[in-house]
Order: C-alpha cells, then sequence, then structure tokens
C-alpha cells in the first residue's frame, strides 16, 4: 500500500533484509529508509525494537526515488521485522562532556588510530555494550525513555558521592547535580551496576567510606559497586597530578571495602561493593572465594576474573585427569605463553600444574612489560604488538607462542598498535595462537 504523503521524518536507512523475515516478505529492500513505526518516529535501536513488539503494527517505508509505503503488518508478539540498519545505535554516539582527571583516553600516545580517541558517554551503550556512563549528559527524556522502556541494568560511573569532589574530578560543574537521576532510577526499579575509579589522595580513605555508605542506601536496585585504581600511563604531561597506588594502600583499600562487604552481606544478603583484583595483587593477597564476587556481577570490570580463571582451570584439570585412566596419546611439547604482570603470576602457577600433570611438556611464561603505554600499566588488554615482538625475540618459545584473547581488537587479528598477528607471526617464526578467557580455554590451547 503506497502512502503519498510528504514525510515529516527523518528515517533510517536499511543495509539488511534477513532472508525469510517479515520485511522481505513486504518487499522492503537494503537502501530503503525506515521512517516510522505506528505514526511514531524513531530515535534509536530502543525506539525501534520497543515499537515493534506489538501483534499489529503499521511500518512507513521510503524508497530511494522518494516513494512511501504504509505496510500493515500482523505478526507474533515481539517477532522481528527482519531489518539491520548501517548504524546498529540507529543513531549517532554521544561524546563526553567531561574532562576527568583520570581519564584514560587523555593519556594515549599520539599517532594511533582516531577511534582510539574517541570518548563516550552515551547511556545507550550500556545497554547495548555494558559501557559505563556518568550521567552527565543524559537530558530528562532520556531518563524518561528508560523508566518508560524498562532498560536494565544501567552501568554507572559514580568515582565519588560527594558532589563537590565528584564536579572537580570529572571538571564539569553539573556532575554533581548529575547523581539526582540516581534517584529517579531507584524510584522506578531499574537496576544498576556501579564503578568508582580511584585516585590517590583524591576520593580514597573517608571519601571512599562516605561514597559506599550512601551507595548502600540504593540496594538493591543499585546490585554491585566496583572499586578499581586508576590507570596511570607515561603520558600525563599537562594532566593533573596523580599518584600510583602502592602495596600498604591496597591493603587499606581491601580492608575498607571487605569490612563494608560484611555489613551488606549480614543486612541485604550481598556483598555488593567489590575490589577489582589489581587490588589483591598490587597487596599480594590471596583473590576472594567464589561465593563473594555475588555470580560475578562485575566480570568485565576486572573483579573476580582471576577467581573464575583459576576454578575454571582447576575444573578442567580435574576433567583431564579422569580422562588420562584412557589416554589415547600423553600431551608434549615446548610453546610460550605471553600475558601481562599482573596476571603472570597465577598464570605461571597453572603452567607448573600443567608440567606437573604432564611431564612432557615445557611450558615458558613470559610477563610482557608494557614500554608503549608505561610500566605501570599490566594488564594485558593493554599490551602492544611491538612489546611483544620486542621482548620475545630470541627467547625460547617452542613451537607456538600463546595469547589472551583480549590482546587483541575486538573480531579482527589486529593489537592495538596496529600490529597484525601476521607480522608478530613472521618476526618470531612461531604460530601465535588466541586463548579464550577461561581456564577451560587454557587447558585445552595448552593440550591442543
Amino acid at each position: 500500500m503506497q502512502d503519498d504523503r510528504t514525510s515529516q521524518y527523518k528515517g533510517h536507512i536499511l543495509a539488511r533484509v534477513l532472508p525469510g523475515s517479515i520485511a522481505e516478505e513486504m518487499e522492503i529492500e537494503p537502501g530503503d529508509r525506515l521512517l516510522a513505526i505506528d505514526g511514531t518516529e524513531i530515535e534509536d535501536i530502543f525506539d525501534y525494537q520497543f515499537l515493534i513488539q506489538d501483534t499489529y503494527i503499521e511500518v512507513l517505508i521510503q524508497k530511494p526515488d522518494g516513494e512511501q509505503w504504509l505496510l500493515k503488518v500482523d505478526k507474533e508478539f515481539d517477532e522481528d521485522l527482519g531489518l539491520e540498519f548501517e548504524n546498529g545505535l540507529m543513531d549517532e554516539y554521544r561524546h563526553c562532556c567531561n574532562k576527568c582527571i583520570f581519564c584514560f583516553i587523555d593519556q594515549m600516545p599520539p599517532g594511533m588510530r582516531d577511534t582510539l580517541y574517541f570518548k563516550d558517554d552515551d547511556s545507550r551503550l550500556s545497554f547495548l555494550q555494558g559501557n559505563y556512563v556518568t550521567l552527565t549528559n543524559m537530558s530528562d527524556h532520556d531518563i524518561d525513555r528508560i523508566c518508560r522502556y524498562r532498560l536494565s541494568p544501567i552501568n554507572i560511573s559514580f568515582h565519588t558521592m560527594n558532589p563537590e569532589l565528584r564536579c572537580k574530578m570529572l571538571n564539569n560543574r553539573f556532575a554533581g547535580e548529575a547523581l539526582k537521576k540516581v534517584e529517579v532510577l531507584y524510584e522506578a526499579d531499574i537496576h544498576m551496576n556501579g564503578q568508582i575509579v580511584l585516585c590517590k589522595g583524591v576520593n580514597d580513605g573517608h571519601e571512599l567510606e562516605f561514597s559506599i555508605e550512601q551507595l548502600m542506601k540504593y540496594i538493591p536496585v543499585l546490585e554491585s559497586v566496583s572499586v578499581v585504581p586508576v590507570g596511570l600511563t607515561r603520558y600525563r604531561e599537562g594532566l593533573c597530578s596523580l599518584e600510583s597506588f602502592q602495596r600498604e594502600d591496597a591493603g587499606e583499600v581491601i580492608d575498607l571495602i571487605e569490612s563494608f562487604q560484611k555489613r551488606c552481606y549480614d543486612r541485604y544478603g550481598i556483598h555488593f561493593i567489590h575490589a577489582s583484583d589489581e587490588w589483591y595483587i598490587l597487596a599480594d593477597r590471596e583473590v576472594p572465594e567464589e561465593e563473594r564476587y555475588d555470580g560475578y556481577l562485575q566480570l568485565e570490570n576486572g573483579v573476580g576474573m582471576l577467581r573464575l580463571l583459576l576454578n575454571e582451570f582447576e575444573d578442567a584439570m580435574r576433567i583431564k585427569r579422569r580422562e588420562r585412566s584412557f589416554p589415547d596419546r600423553e600431551p608434549e611439547g615446548e610453546m610460550a605463553i605471553a600475558t601481562g604482570r599482573l596476571a603472570c603470576p597465577y598464570i605461571k602457577k597453572m603452567a607448573e600444574r600443567m608440567m606437573e600433570a604432564f611431564p612432557n611438556l615445557l611450558i615458558h611464561v613470559y610477563p610482557i612489560t608494557n614500554y608503549f603505554f608505561g610500566e605501570q600499566i599490566t594488564v594485558s588488554g593493554l599490551i602492544t604488538g611491538q612489546d611483544l615482538m620486542e621482548q620475545l625475540k630470541g627467547k625460547p618459545l617452542g613451537s607456538r607462542v600463546l595469547l589472551p584473547e583480549n590482546i587483541l581488537r575486538s573480531g579482527e587479528d589486529v593489537f592495538l598498535d596496529d600490529f597484525h598477528v601476521s607480522e608478530l607471526e613472521r618476526a618470531l617464526q612461531v604460530p601465535i595462537n588466541i586463548v579464550k578467557s577461561s581456564g577451560y580455554d587454557f587447558v585445552e590451547a595448552v593440550l591442543a
């Protein structure tokens, strides 16, 4: 059915129509423009997903020649139309309007690809990708849509609950006022997770204690809060002066957090506030048992990754021991594992366990110092191809090198410095195997 009305809608260009879908049956094609659903303009993917849920909808499509079709669709509730758009968000990404004293992007070296310098602070990416947002560029309209569509959980960068201090830390005079939006989300029962990037002498100590006390008021709607140490690169010229945490500092942070964990568990049945793995490694303490992580709600923020890895590794080794009752062959071979200095002691212990269980294996484990960003950066996810090549060249590598999956750009074979895996293989003259971040995959990769 055609509709010759002049559209007031901007619309969204279709990149793909899925085979066998409702859209294909309706002769909708790539290059067409979706203008509206049920007479409602579509702002982004959340509007689209909300509006297509009904069993009867009217879809306004504009063809490349300007002709408009008003299509009446009967379908199952929540059945998708089969449309994919040029931009998965169906809107421009929102740029961060803060100038945080700890911002990692401000500490990036020059000359890297443009996408690495983009600062997002888009609440929609919190739901789609798990990003953390500061709430500073969220309008009342944004909050209303979150509450109306029941979008949750939303991940929030609190950093401090002291409004004045938050303004200073984010270099945004509205940053303290933005905390009032948490109350609106809480009243609407929109589940949240939070994080605090801790800066020495700024938001730690009594300020951290105050922040945790204030955040506890939002339990259980606020399900968890992680505390992570600020990451400092060597590119801080002209930026706020910040110090690195030392072993004693890390112990104090852990003690404070664990005292609140006990209070929260006794009162609410959850531990709520969590120290990231870096604190335990820096303090030279064992990471907590699995039960303390409340189901690993903050895994992507580096909270509980090591505990999960160790537990999975132990389980995988038990399975392999059972399988060895009827072995086809004894695992053998020489290989190397390269990882960040942060996790290296744990990876070494796992490698030693495997060599004990399988005596014909020889595993070299190499901690990679991050000269590219600075030696204070110790996580594997920020290791570059250049550092790997320079520090592994000439070392015993055996028949292959294992690298953790998070060392590469998502879905690609490229390191942060645009160095390709194939280039590293040529330089080292051995194959590179990328290993997923689980204890099971670690064992399987070593024994492959």
